[in-house]
């Protein structure tokens, strides 16, 4: 199998499965359908390759250097689930409403990348994996990631616009937000443990 190959396998198992940035894509697919939560998609693409390359460039030693500076990020993840978690149980899940909140953004999707321990388990372990210090294969990396990702992230906003048909009620709606919800606090209590 050739790296870019083995690259693009590591980049598609790593964003595809579930975690915290895949969860509120569906959501947001839920809620606002495929075309409005590109945003998000593209910004969490965006903001995954940054910390890919950053990562890459030396991010991780620095890490290393400042375990203060990790341990911090690692509870600021944390907490962001948590935040995510309550915003979802909380809703009242009516959808169409004119005074609904937007999609959310590309900026939110770049933030909830750099927030996301996975996303950084990813970044370390590919850059370590592919990488071997060459800055060309760093930038390769990265190029095979970003359409990976993107594709990957969009399927979800995807499968979200898809339930978005059998979610008429309110009830259901809220069904699936405290699923969701479930689902981040989950991610966030396996972080802690």
């Amino acid at each position: 199998m050739s790296i870019s190959l083995s690259m693009a396998a590591f980049a598609l198992a790593a964003s595809i499965s579930p975690g915290p940035v895949n969860i509120v894509a569906l959501g947001s697919g839920a809620r606002h359908g495929l075309r409005a939560s590109l945003w998000h998609v593209a910004g969490a693409t965006l903001g995954f390759c940054l910390l890919l390359v950053l990562v890459g460039l030396g991010l991780h030693e620095v890490l290393q250097r400042w375990p203060a500076l990790g341990v911090a990020l690692h509870w600021a993840g944390v907490a962001f689930l948590l935040w995510m978690a309550w915003k979802l149980a909380s809703d009242d899940g009516q959808l169409g409403d004119e005074r609904q909140r937007p999609a959310p953004s590309a900026w939110q999707g770049a933030v909830m990348q750099w927030l996301n321990p996975k996303a950084w388990l990813a970044a370390v372990a590919g850059v370590g994996a592919y990488t071997g210090g060459e800055q060309q294969l760093l930038w390769l990396f990265a190029w095979i990631y970003a359409p990976v990702c993107f594709v990957s992230v969009a399927c979800w906003a995807w499968a979200g616009s898809v339930i978005r048909q059998y979610l008429r009620e309110v009830r259901y709606v809220r069904l699936l937000n405290r699923g969701l919800a479930v689902l981040l606090v989950a991610s966030a209590v396996y972080l802690v443990l």
